[in-house]
């Protein structure tokens, strides 16, 4: 074969004139389809803007650096802080802000209009009145039972929504609902939602922490502080009073000045590796997460140790109650959470009951079979640590700045279940209040019926409750959203109306 048989067998194609630039303007095309992809991909990875309501959304501005930096509230804001006491299980409304004179009067009897009902665990029986009998309490003269005998003499310091109205009968997605808005797993928190959009003030904690109870997590355990598809640095951190962080000191063998000498020259590593890599948003990320954990190290440990409390504190919280142990855990979360919240932390999260251990009711407020025993035992550890927690926050000026909101996932019924002493879940009908920061007190908003089974008058919604709260933050609800998966996700979803009617102004 000569060359030019070669040339011809081998090369035509590339020889070829028109060929070569057919050749040459599809490689020019696929060039320019590449571009356009990559920079579709960028544009991805940003959050877009779409419309909420015909506005634009409002979405903090947050440095990679910096994520917990604190940020400006859409508008003047009452409160700074949250601080959310959260009784898992259900607490009965009808045992303890909820007084129903009907209810009293017609124990015994079938519930009007209740024929064959069936609720959560089955048929009830007949109306039940509250084992514990309700009194007035302070100025006000509000009625509250000697279930929470402390509380109540804090009732003119409270804000009480009656008429809370649910969607779930069922524990877990009311925990969800009511701690995120949504039923199903998966969604930020309220606690996430507030930092994410305010940040903390206190560079050294987390800026969300939430304290499970001494027997264990509620039932849905991380995701009442988790942080969704929101970026995960805005998880609440959670620790108690007798469990610290984890991971947290440093290992056995390693001094501190062997320790301090390593992080120092990590972070000279890091700086290193980030000026060779500038606007590498992630590694910022890693690095400030770093460098938070590490302040953490020196300040938690100060957070923890509650020994530089007063001796008349411990008391007056129940922390050093030999005879009950469970209630006096349980006043050393309470006190860890005041010292939180003294240090700056935005959202604080307190937990009083734990998911079935021991068994139904017995370590959480879901009381089906034997509510008077069972509600005994409980009353006395959520009472005195918690009312001595709102009255520290008061004595101390704090209340001025913080809100705090007392929530449970659903109420219960006023009938007992048909062959059983105690009560059913109810998401129909049930209470949660408020103190602090913003809040008219004392003052009651809505109400259930004669025998507090359902909403009857001024409904409030979980939405509601919570488009309330980021109101107090100082955040439009509606336009404080997240692009997720083709759409503007917010706490309140597409619903929510702020309940002004309870707002100082």
């Amino acid at each position: 074969m000569n060359r030019q048989q070669a040339s011809v067998g081998l090369g035509t194609h590339l020889l070829d004139r028109r060929r070569f630039l057919g050749e040459t303007r599809t490689g020019l095309s696929s060039i320019a389809l590449a571009s356009l992809l990559a920079r579709s991909a960028a544009v991805a990875d940003e959050p877009r803007l779409g419309t909420v309501g015909g506005e634009a959304p409002i979405r903090p501005r947050i440095q990679s650096s910096a994520p917990f930096a604190a940020r400006d509230s859409h508008f003047t804001a009452a409160a700074e802080q949250v601080l959310v006491i959260f009784c898992s299980g259900a607490c009965s409304h009808l045992d303890t802000f909820d007084y129903k004179p009907e209810l009293i009067r017609r124990n015994g009897q079938p519930m009007p209009g209740a024929d064959g009902l069936i609720t959560f665990q089955g048929e009830q029986g007949n109306l039940t009145r509250s084992p514990w009998e309700f009194r007035p309490r302070g100025e006000s003269g509000k009625m509250i039972s000697d279930l929470v005998p402390q509380l109540g003499e804090l009732a003119d310091d409270m804000c009480f929504l009656h008429s809370i109205q649910g969607k779930t009968n069922t524990h877990g997605p009311g925990e969800n609902y009511m701690s995120t808005g949504f039923t199903l797993d998966g969604f930020p928190s309220m606690g996430a939602w507030s930092t994410w959009a305010l940040g903390t003030e206190n560079e050294n904690l987390p800026a969300y922490v939430a304290i499970p109870d001494p027997r264990g997590v509620p039932q849905n355990s991380v995701a009442n502080w988790g942080p969704g598809f929101l970026p995960a640095a805005f998880q609440g951190t959670d620790f108690n009073a007798a469990q610290p962080i984890r991971n947290l000191s440093r290992p056995d063998g390693i001094s501190s000045a062997a320790d301090r000498r390593a992080r120092s020259f990590l972070q000279r590593m890091n700086q290193r590796h980030l000026e060779k890599n500038p606007g590498d948003s992630e590694l910022t990320a890693r690095i400030a997460s770093y460098e938070l954990a590490a302040r953490m190290q020196l300040q938690i440990p100060q957070i923890t140790d509650l020994s530089s409390e007063s001796k008349t504190t411990l008391e007056a919280y129940g922390a050093v109650d030999t005879e009950n142990t469970l209630k006096a855990d349980y006043a050393r979360n309470c006190i860890l959470a005041r010292r939180l919240l003294e240090q700056g932390v935005r959202f604080v999260q307190v937990f009083n009951g734990a998911y079935q251990t021991g068994g139904e009711g017995v370590s959480n407020w879901d009381g089906h079979k034997v509510l008077e025993q069972q509600y005994s035992k409980h009353g006395p550890v959520f009472d005195q640590p918690t009312a001595a927690l709102l009255a520290d926050l008061k004595q101390r000026g704090m209340l001025e700045k913080t809100l705090v909101v007392w929530c449970t996932e659903f109420g219960r019924m006023p009938t007992f279940q048909k062959g059983a002493s105690g009560r059913d879940h109810n998401p129909d009908g049930f209470t949660c209040w408020l103190a602090g920061a913003g809040v008219k007190a004392p003052f009651s908003w809505g109400a259930t019926d004669e025998f507090g089974h359902r909403a009857a008058q001024n409904i409030v919604t979980v939405h509601d409750f919570h488009a309330t709260i980021l109101h107090l933050l100082g955040l439009n609800h509606e336009r404080l959203t997240f692009y997720y998966n083709g759409l503007e996700r917010r706490l309140t979803d597409v619903e929510g109306t702020v309940v002004r009617e309870i707002l100082k102004s």
